[in-house]
């Protein structure tokens, strides 16, 4: 059970806790608190009797699993020196929670959470059910006081706000979130819609946008917006039959579902136009910023421009899945 702390609920009511999201570092604490989440789902490691690591079999099959995903997606063969002193299993504890509480790169601090809860999210997940319906809640991998995937997944999203450091996990990555409102309800909404399988392809793209504008590739975070919008676009053409060009952009697209009646007519006099301002909002935005050649100027990229392609982008795909959804 979680609760707010007197010392933690008296700095909020002196209005000490900002609003304000930073971006910039994964504060000691929440590191630690991340730790506990962790401990909560696996159980334990420590130190037994003959002074060796020792843990229960599901701490160290996802230790072990975690730092081999690191070192396939970081390309290298070791993150630290090991101790040679130590099996290679115990070891990959001990390399783990080192390489989380030591590096100053916030990028590999965030890596490591995002590896550990798709690792809780889709491989132990599995896990969890199986184990669930076979054994119950006695059974001994489960830690008597663990908590479920799930609920793991939701105390991370809790701890982040907690810190305001703002990202969420969501869809198996870690995502920026520049406005709480915007990204509950806008970004998070729309993500659900994408969670169906046959929006895989935009969802893919998606993320990649939301991917490319934490690690700041402002430019490449626009042009996956427009993909992904196009890509709404065509699915929900896919589904309804309609008759598409897959190689048009998206202003015959918008025309095409602005035909068949998914937009309501008076939504698109109520907008001063919907189809502008679909048009006008992405395509436009691409093709001046992100998209082409632009000669011997470079043309610069604000943040804030690539944060308001992504919540135009979400908005568009939401109004657009909800709309599909509603349509007869």
């Amino acid at each position: 059970m979680e609760y707010e702390l007197f010392s933690r609920r008296q700095k909020r009511l002196r209005e000490e806790v900002s609003d304000v999201y930073q971006y910039e570092t994964i504060p000691r604490e929440l590191r630690v608190q991340i730790f506990f989440i962790w401990r909560k789902v696996w159980g334990e490691v420590y130190y037994n009797s003959f002074g060796q690591l020792d843990g229960s079999q599901l701490a160290m099959e996802a230790f072990g699993s975690l730092e081999n995903m690191l070192y396939e997606e970081y390309g290298v063969f070791d993150l630290d020196e090991g101790d040679d002193s130590y099996s290679e299993v115990d070891n990959s504890y001990r390399v783990v929670r080192k390489f989380f509480f030591e590096p100053k790169d916030t990028d590999k601090v965030i890596d490591v959470i995002e590896v550990s809860f798709r690792y809780i999210d889709q491989v132990f997940r599995d896990k969890f059910h199986e184990v669930d319906e076979i054994f119950g809640s006695k059974h001994h991998d489960i830690p008597p006081n663990g908590i479920s995937p799930y609920e793991a997944i939701d105390q991370l999203n809790r701890r982040f706000l907690q810190h305001n450091v703002g990202y969420q996990y969501e869809s198996g990555q870690i995502i920026r979130v520049d406005s709480q409102f915007i990204y509950s309800e806008v970004v998070k909404p729309a993500l659900d819609f994408l969670s169906n399988p046959i929006y895989k392809r935009t969802n893919e793209e998606f993320l990649k946008a939301h991917e490319h504008y934490r690690k700041g590739n402002y430019k490449d975070c626009i042009n996956n917006c427009l993909k992904a919008f196009e890509s709404c676009l065509k699915t929900i053409c896919q589904k309804r039959g309609w008759p598409y060009d897959d190689k048009k952009a998206a202003k015959k697209l918008i025309q095409i579902v602005l035909d068949k009646k998914l937009i309501p007519p008076f939504m698109e006099s109520h907008f001063s136009g919907f189809r502008g301002a679909l048009e006008s909002g992405l395509t436009t935005l691409r093709n001046r910023i992100a998209g082409h050649g632009q000669g011997r100027e470079k043309v610069p990229c604000p943040d804030y421009i690539a944060a308001y392609a992504l919540h135009l982008t979400a908005s568009n795909i939401l109004l657009l899945a909800r709309a599909d959804e509603d349509m007869e």
